[in-house]
């Protein structure tokens, strides 16, 4: 009598083969990354302070927020990196952007 599961590999769960957490969460990625272009500085700034505030409503630890203002033509592209703790808050921190 053969097994009417699948066989998973160690990284899935028999009962449905689903991907364990593990596997796609591994920490090694904690950093959310933002680029948008804006028609002046006051604009980006203003984006630059709200997401700030997203980043500082699910850190656990301080996020390191690094961004960059550059003058691009006739706008301002503004470039973020938030760096957090944690891949789980870098996760939810992208997810609460959609």
């Amino acid at each position: 009598m053969t097994d009417a599961v699948n066989k998973c590999s160690a990284n899935e769960t028999a009962a449905c083969c689903c991907v364990d957490v593990g596997t796609v969460m591994d920490n090694t990625d904690c950093t959310a990354s933002y680029s948008r272009e804006f028609d002046d500085r006051p604009h980006a700034e203003a984006m630059l302070a709200l997401l700030s505030d997203k980043a500082r409503a699910v850190e656990s630890d301080p996020c390191d927020i690094k961004a960059r203002f550059v003058n691009h033509e006739k706008q301002v592209r503004l470039d973020i990196d938030f760096i957090f703790a944690c891949q789980a808050e870098a996760l939810i921190f992208q997810l609460g952007l959609r």
